[in-house]
């Protein structure tokens, strides 16, 4: 089976966070910045809860950028590729390491700003034979007009766009797996899908 058409799971796949940095994030108004938070959140919720690998990469962080948001460390760990200026995390040869050592294809990646420090390092690593996941609302830019260029641009070079929550459910794969509730929890914590959840819960605990 081609790599292309192979299923995401927890095996085969490793998440990319690039420049979700503090400077940057004030410029995002495509969505609702408390709603791509939540995104954020849920998508290193998922690559922790199923112990996908993971690389941080922050562009220049001790410049106007800044730091990559807490929100993604508290959950995946401190440990940050800092690029000296690459714009395209591609090019960092520390980052392009990190992500050779896992040995894995199929790269999950996020990023701030979606038409540059998302859509570079994703056509870059399809050209370079990667099945790259572009989740766009774990991702963030000036406005849709923006987004929506940067979405046709990534699908024209062979870029799978995708959501954080269809990621998700592609790698729990069935709700009887063995991470299957966890994964449901983290869905519910993140998304409108905890009513569904805590109505389960609450069956359940009925049940016992």
């Amino acid at each position: 089976m081609s790599k292309f058409h192979e299923f995401l799971s927890a095996d085969n796949a490793i998440l990319a966070m690039i420049d979700h940095q503090t400077g940057l994030l004030v410029s995002c108004r495509d969505q609702d910045p408390h709603l791509m938070t939540a995104n954020i959140k849920g998508l290193c919720s998922m690559a922790k809860t199923v112990g996908m690998p993971s690389v941080l990469t922050a562009s220049m962080p001790e410049g106007p950028n800044g730091p990559l948001m807490p929100e993604i460390t508290d959950i995946l760990g401190s440990e940050v590729i800092n690029r000296a200026g690459e714009i395209n995390a591609w090019k960092s040869p520390e980052f392009k390491r990190a992500i050779e050592a896992s040995g894995r294809k199929k790269i999950i990646m996020a990023g701030i700003v979606t038409d540059v420090c998302l859509m570079f390092p994703a056509i870059s690593a399809v050209q370079e034979g990667y099945d790259v996941y572009a989740v766009v609302d774990a991702s963030g830019t000036w406005n849709k007009d923006v987004a929506e260029a940067a979405i046709a641009r990534m699908t024209q070079a062979g870029v799978k766009v995708a959501t954080w929550a269809s990621v998700l459910a592609e790698v729990m794969d069935d709700w009887r797996s063995e991470k299957g509730l966890e994964l449901g929890g983290v869905l519910g914590e993140h998304t409108s899908y905890r009513w569904v959840y805590n109505s389960f819960l609450q069956a359940a605990n009925a049940k016992a």
